[in-house]
């Protein structure tokens, strides 16, 4: 059964009734809290917009995590930053995995954690009736 955010009549133009709830996955949310200060505004705004339903501003696909996959690109001055996320299952923002990148290809390691963490994301969303 889904848990209704609010009472309003008019669920297209209330704001609790359209911004999707966030997800975090295994420890993605320690990681995300870990990037320095900017990056971590600048990743948390990009992840609004994914709830608002929009783009982010720098954003890429990453099948080889999994279908729908979508990693969010931060820059500031101690480097690069990004987060893997899902949007396209179920109503919610899955945040699977953030990670500071500090070579031009993502690290193997990073996106092997990214498809276990897919993994568990869909044994979740399963248990929510989602496919």
């Amino acid at each position: 059964m889904e848990t209704q955010v609010c009472s309003c009549i008019d669920t297209k133009s209330c704001i609790l009734c359209t911004v999707k709830p966030v997800t975090f996955i295994g420890g993605s949310d320690e990681e995300l809290r870990a990037f320095p200060t900017v990056a971590r505004h600048r990743a948390g705004y990009q992840l609004y917009l994914v709830q608002m339903g929009d783009a982010p501003h720098d954003c890429k696909p990453m099948p080889s995590v999994g279908p729908g996959c979508q990693e969010i690109r931060v820059r500031e001055s101690s480097g690069a930053f990004r987060v893997f996320f899902v949007a396209s299952v179920g109503k919610e923002v899955y945040v699977l995995h953030c990670f500071q990148k500090k070579t031009q290809q993502t690290p193997q390691a990073a996106l092997a954690l990214g498809k276990r963490r897919y993994q568990q994301m869909m044994k979740i969303a399963r248990g929510k009736g989602h496919k």
